[in-house]
């Protein structure tokens, strides 16, 4: 139980969350839209501080971030809770758990023991991952705090629902994230999602002003973000708005938790979606959750030689040198490209 960051108090006894962009109203003895802040007395404070729900040592690749520290280590974890509904969660049995009867599960787990545990296991990461860790800022914030001391990055994995003042609080120690970008029309985000398209887009634009290294991953849903006018939407903004040298993630829907009347993505249309984004000027478009297709592979912008082989999230191949294609000398845009 710790007080949470990042809210005021209004008449009586209700709160008002600036945490993320819901900016729930609590009542007393209520809590916000995630499951995981709680009003009590006028104090709202988060029940899930130190009390991990998930933790596990991952390739960086499976956040997924390619152009980070590739072929590095990062030490996942994750509490229970999340401040979306998406009906295609494929974490759902930890994200939404808290609404089945309200219980808070998890176990104790220090952010100094994390950082401990991420040195001895040799990371050279963090990542809040698996559920949204907005909801469980005040944990995540410690971490990386002291992980940033002990010479650890940290990474978001995220839906990109958090507001500027709390982003802006933890951006100096936040070297990477991966931001869900789950569609491109107010529609699929309210039906799909119980969001707005355009407080997300508004985030990605500033994760990327603070200098945070940032990658987009889209689950293309058959019949429901899967249009060329929605994958153009996509491809254009990352090109517009936020930079061509931003990869972008157009991953396979598979059916499960409130969304299994739909297929599995057809790899034509990851293909034409990957296609969609060269040719919005995109300098690397990742085809994901279908390993061995050829589309997690990194070719150079510059000459479209082979850089990096990939196999699911796994390096077979890297031929990046002092972060330049070994045949045309183009920059391999990323952190640490090696």
């Amino acid at each position: 139980m710790k007080e949470a960051m990042f809210y005021e108090k209004l008449d009586g006894t209700k709160v008002h969350c600036g945490l993320c962009r819901f900016r729930c109203i609590i009542a007393d003895g209520k809590r916000g839209i995630c499951g995981v802040r709680e009003n009590r007395g006028g104090i709202l404070v988060s029940l899930v501080y130190g009390k991990a729900v998930a933790e596990n040592v991952d390739p960086i690749e499976k956040k997924p971030l390619f152009h980070f520290q590739p072929g590095s280590r990062s030490y996942s974890i994750a509490t229970v809770g999340c401040n979306f509904r998406c009906l295609h969660c494929q974490n759902y049995g930890i994200s939404q758990s808290v609404w089945a009867g309200g219980r808070i599960s998890g176990f104790e787990l220090s952010p100094a023991e994390i950082v401990g545990k991420a040195v001895a296991s040799g990371c050279s990461s963090i990542s809040y991952t698996y559920t949204e860790p907005t909801i469980f800022y005040e944990y995540a914030f410690d971490t990386a705090v002291l992980a940033r001391k002990a010479g650890l990055r940290n990474v978001f994995v995220t839906n990109g629902y958090i507001t500027s003042q709390a982003l802006a609080r933890i951006g100096p120690y936040l070297d990477a994230a991966n931001i869900d970008l789950k569609g491109f029309s107010e529609e699929f985000y309210r039906e799909v999602v119980r969001a707005k398209l355009g407080e997300v887009l508004e985030s990605i634009i500033e994760y990327k002003r603070l200098g945070i290294w940032i990658e987009l991953t889209t689950l293309i849903i058959p019949n429901h973000n899967d249009s060329e006018e929605e994958l153009t939407g996509i491809a254009r903004f990352i090109a517009d708005e936020v930079g061509k040298e931003t990869p972008w993630h157009v991953t396979q829907f598979y059916p499960t938790y409130r969304l299994v009347d739909q297929p599995r993505t057809p790899v034509a249309t990851l293909r034409r979606a990957r296609q969609i984004g060269l040719d919005a000027g995109l300098r690397y478009v990742y085809e994901g959750n279908v390993p061995g297709e050829g589309g997690e592979n990194t070719y150079c912008p510059g000459c479209a030689e082979l850089l990096i082989r990939r196999h699911g999230f796994h390096i077979q191949e890297n031929r990046i040198r002092a972060g330049r294609c070994p045949s045309c000398t183009t920059v391999t845009d990323g952190v640490e490209m090696s």
